[in-house]
């Protein structure tokens, strides 16, 4: 009897776009003036402007873009203070993962993996794929907790800290890779509380730079 093979369902096209788009943000490392319209994004991406305008909804949820009407869309602007609350909420959530994340072997390869390429990336001063490389680190952590809703917000407050990391990456970028084998010596060892501390020092010193760039800016 004949048979008829089943199609894999085409992607959205507002998932589509959201992902291009939030990419194009991430990486374009764009002035805090620069305008996105649905007309410029519809075009550059091939599509309709009704998908464009969903996924630029979505992203201002996310809080990386404000939209104003008939103007366009920005980047959002952070003030120090929301700075400080995103880093001070990171640490309570990656404090934490460290110290209920599952140890397992495959983690401590991944981990070890992840620090080498963090060198890698400084030495030849590539600084997307040094950001990406740091992000991977901490999310690889995130996600052997286990903990789904963790990992969900950490992501977006990463996403949230990429938008000034861009401009900032000379004042914390060369510490990454000795914090992040800090951590990864105590996983190592199984000394959660040594993890956390690591941690935790790691990231009040990316604040407190960040913070001080701020106040003297």
């Amino acid at each position: 009897m004949a048979t008829i093979t089943k199609l894999e369902p085409i992607q959205n096209l507002t998932v589509l776009a959201y992902e291009s788009i939030k990419r194009y943000i991430l990486e374009a490392e764009l002035d805090e003036d620069a305008r996105l319209t649905e007309d410029f994004l519809s075009e550059r991406l091939g599509i309709s402007k009704s998908p464009v305008r969903e996924a630029l909804n979505s992203l201002q949820t996310e809080g990386l873009i404000r939209i104003e009407p008939r103007r366009g869309a920005f980047l959002r602007r952070f003030t120090e203070k929301e700075v400080r609350d995103l880093y001070d909420l990171r640490e309570v959530l990656e404090v934490h993962a460290v110290s209920t994340v599952n140890v397992t072997e495959k983690l401590i390869s991944e981990l070890e993996a992840s620090v080498q390429r963090t060198s890698e990336w400084l030495k030849v001063s590539d600084k997307l794929r040094h950001i990406e490389e740091d992000t991977r680190f901490h999310a690889l952590i995130a996600e052997a907790s286990g903990n789904g809703e963790l990992c969900r917000t950490l992501s977006n407050i990463q996403s949230k800290i990429w938008l000034f990391r861009c401009k900032t990456y000379t004042l914390s970028s060369t510490t990454a890779p000795e914090a992040h084998g800090t951590i990864l010596s105590a996983l190592q060892k199984y000394d959660r509380e040594a993890a956390q501390t690591a941690m935790r020092d790691h990231i009040r010193l990316v604040r407190d730079r960040l913070i001080d760039h701020l106040d003297r800016r």
